[in-house]
């Protein structure tokens, strides 16, 4: 094993698995709180785990999702004929959740939630969002938004909110060792289009499908096929340079953690870029 072995397949993980790296800016999610655990085990097996804990609106819930990346793991899911490397727990009791919100907002007389079994009491004073350097959008006069209640919640209830050991261990062989959890890093989203060019009988059957299906109106074939080898020129100049800015292997955070894996040594993790996983550094997650 390597460490280039070990960034080559975070940096395709993409192609193995459903899905893109773990993105902590994505757009239907509001980013609550994160963390990573690194495990190693004999003949050379390695596993990783990025916890992240968001908000979703269409969802209708507070979700933590573990994703997985590593050369042994199990019990994989399958989704669109593709592994699916994700797991996801619901850390509130959704009879509960559903009791105390409504149009993603805090009820007035919301007094708790249950988060695995214990009762963590929700706040409706305004002083105590802003002592937490939480700023209320108020979108509805005096509300509180989920995702604000979710973040002061959090600053003396976390652990709760986070994915236990037997949550952890469900995609990665038992007798692997933890060595390694940050509860922050410096990160980077990484996301590729797909860019994969349509022959031209393709793409006609594309056209007809979509004319046929939703009505292109006056859009002649030509018109079409022009914006289609458009989008393949755009996506092909983004993916390029996603490649090089973005991709895990490309700066310091999955270096160091790939060198810890190999020397399965903790102590070479040593950043010198300043993490920036605390959702205050995301404030397009959850945007759409």
């Amino acid at each position: 094993m390597t460490e280039q072995e070990i960034l080559d397949k975070l940096d395709n993980s993409s192609i193995e698995y459903y899905g893109s790296f773990v993105e902590l800016g994505h757009p239907y999610s509001f980013l609550l709180d994160t963390r990573l655990n690194v495990f190693r085990g004999d003949n050379d097996r390695w596993a990783i785990a990025v916890e992240k804990l968001g908000y979703n609106p269409r969802a209708g819930c507070i979700l933590l999702e573990i994703h997985y990346y590593g050369n042994c793991l199990i019990n994989l899911g399958n989704y669109n004929k593709q592994l699916l490397n994700e797991y996801s727990v619901l850390p509130i009791d959704m009879d509960n959740f559903e009791e105390t919100t409504d149009s993603e907002a805090l009820k007035p007389d919301a007094k708790f939630w249950l988060v695995r079994g214990h009762q963590v009491p929700l706040t409706h004073t305004k002083q105590a969002y802003a002592d937490a350097g939480i700023e209320l959008q108020e979108y509805e006069p005096d509300t509180i938004g989920v995702e604000e209640a979710a973040r002061l919640v959090l600053l003396t209830n976390r652990d709760l909110f986070r994915a236990t050991d037997n949550e952890l261990y469900k995609c990665i062989p038992a007798d692997l060792k933890k060595i390694l959890v940050l509860d922050e890093w410096f990160h980077k989203d990484f996301f590729l289009n797909p860019t994969s060019a349509m022959l031209d009988e393709h793409l006609r059957q594309t056209y007809e499908f979509n004319k046929n299906l939703t009505g292109l109106g006056e859009v002649a074939f030509e018109s079409f096929a022009q914006a289609r080898r458009m989008y393949e020129i755009q996506a092909d100049t983004w993916n390029k340079e996603e490649w090089e800015t973005n991709r895990p292997g490309s700066y310091e955070t999955w270096q160091l953690i790939a060198k810890v894996i190999v020397t399965n040594d903790p102590t070479h993790y040593k950043p010198t870029l300043q993490p920036n996983t605390h959702w205050i550094h995301w404030p397009d997650s959850g945007s759409l």
